[in-house]
């Protein structure tokens, strides 16, 4: 990325379908994908020519509430893959961020935003304010920490939802 605009995330809980641990995080949910998502996809995902064996395979879920992102111009687009038998294909959109701690300045790594398209996707979607993030494992992660994505500034942005006219 040429320009960088860091914008200001806390971590989520997530559904626990991406990285399958949905069925192992004693509560009682299930998942229909047992290995998670990202496990099931990337053997696709590096057929159409993106690699994800540096990322750990689950998401981050960051907020950027009250602001909403709008994404342009992914560096990836896979449409209408067929991943699964559960249900229909889906389309997936990926765009190349850095992701670093603001608690721990020594966690600063390159990333992708996985979004899976509102319109194809059968479940577990997400709020406008909310980003999937894959990044490599990041040791001692917690609920509410605070991070910063590196984003290209015209490809990701935020609007303040808060501001009434």
């Amino acid at each position: 990325m040429t320009s960088v605009r860091w914008l200001n995330g806390v971590l989520l809980k997530g559904h626990g379908v991406a990285s399958g641990l949905a069925l192992s995080s004693g509560e009682v949910r299930t998942s229909p994908y047992p290995k998670g998502t990202i496990a099931m996809q990337s053997p696709f995902f590096a057929a159409l020519g993106l690699d994800l064996s540096e990322y750990w395979p689950g998401t981050l879920n960051l907020s950027f509430s009250p602001s909403v992102l709008h994404l342009h111009h992914p560096d990836y687009c896979f449409r209408d893959l067929e991943w699964t038998h559960l249900h229909p294909p889906e389309t997936f959109s990926f765009w190349r961020i850095r992701l670093r701690s603001v608690a721990d300045p020594g966690v600063d790594v390159p990333g992708l935003v996985y979004w899976p398209h509102p319109e194809t996707k059968a479940r577990h979607w997400q709020g406008r304010s909310t980003l999937e993030i894959l990044s490599p494992y990041i040791d001692h992660v917690f609920l509410g920490q605070s991070f910063q994505l590196g984003v290209n500034p015209t490809a990701i942005r935020a609007f303040d939802s808060s501001c009434k006219s």
